[in-house]
Protein backbone atom coordinates (compact mmCIF):
# COMPACT_ATOMS: atom_id res chain seq x y z
CA UNK A 1 0.00 0.00 0.00
CA UNK A 2 1.19 3.51 -0.78
CA UNK A 3 2.31 5.80 1.99
CA UNK A 4 -0.21 8.60 2.52
CA UNK A 5 0.56 12.17 3.60
CA UNK A 6 -1.75 14.77 5.14
CA UNK A 7 -1.59 18.26 3.65
CA UNK A 8 -3.21 21.40 5.03
CA UNK A 9 -3.61 25.02 3.97
CA UNK A 10 -5.00 26.25 7.27
CA UNK A 11 -8.68 25.68 6.51
CA UNK A 12 -8.72 22.48 4.54
CA UNK A 13 -6.92 19.17 5.17
CA UNK A 14 -6.42 16.67 2.33
CA UNK A 15 -4.78 13.23 2.15
CA UNK A 16 -2.67 12.35 -0.88
CA UNK A 17 -0.15 9.64 -1.66
CA UNK A 18 3.46 10.54 -0.94
CA UNK A 19 4.39 9.76 -4.58
CA UNK A 20 1.75 12.18 -5.89
CA UNK A 21 2.87 14.87 -3.42
CA UNK A 22 6.55 14.58 -4.37
CA UNK A 23 5.70 14.75 -8.09
CA UNK A 24 3.63 17.92 -7.63
CA UNK A 25 5.32 19.74 -4.73
CA UNK A 26 5.35 23.07 -6.57
CA UNK A 27 1.61 22.91 -7.33
CA UNK A 28 0.77 22.12 -3.72
CA UNK A 29 2.98 24.96 -2.46
CA UNK A 30 1.38 27.35 -4.98
CA UNK A 31 -2.04 26.52 -3.54
CA UNK A 32 -0.76 26.91 0.01
CA UNK A 33 -0.69 23.25 1.04
CA UNK A 34 2.10 22.06 3.31
CA UNK A 35 2.53 18.75 5.16
CA UNK A 36 0.38 18.61 8.29
CA UNK A 37 3.36 17.69 10.48
CA UNK A 38 5.18 20.93 9.51
CA UNK A 39 2.36 23.12 10.82
CA UNK A 40 2.61 23.69 14.54
CA UNK A 41 -0.58 24.80 16.20
CA UNK A 42 -0.29 27.27 19.02
CA UNK A 43 -2.81 26.59 21.74
CA UNK A 44 -3.50 29.66 23.80
CA UNK A 45 -5.56 29.36 26.94
CA UNK A 46 -8.00 32.23 27.26
CA UNK A 47 -9.06 33.76 30.50
CA UNK A 48 -12.41 35.23 31.41
CA UNK A 49 -10.83 38.71 31.38
CA UNK A 50 -9.69 38.28 27.74
CA UNK A 51 -13.20 37.33 26.70
CA UNK A 52 -14.95 40.15 28.59
CA UNK A 53 -12.59 42.73 27.08
CA UNK A 54 -13.73 41.75 23.59
CA UNK A 55 -17.48 41.93 24.32
CA UNK A 56 -19.20 44.91 22.73
CA UNK A 57 -21.87 46.61 24.81
CA UNK A 58 -25.13 47.02 22.93
CA UNK A 59 -26.96 50.34 22.95
CA UNK A 60 -30.61 50.32 24.06
CA UNK A 61 -33.12 50.54 21.23
CA UNK A 62 -34.81 53.88 20.60
CA UNK A 63 -38.52 53.90 21.35
CA UNK A 64 -40.70 54.81 18.40
CA UNK A 65 -43.32 57.53 18.94
CA UNK A 66 -46.71 57.07 17.36
CA UNK A 67 -49.20 59.72 16.48
CA UNK A 68 -52.50 59.45 18.27
CA UNK A 69 -55.50 59.51 15.98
Amino acid sequence: MEEMIKLTNGKKTIIRSKIQYEANVENFKLRGFVPFEDVKKEIKKTTLKDITDKVVQLKPKKKKTRKKK
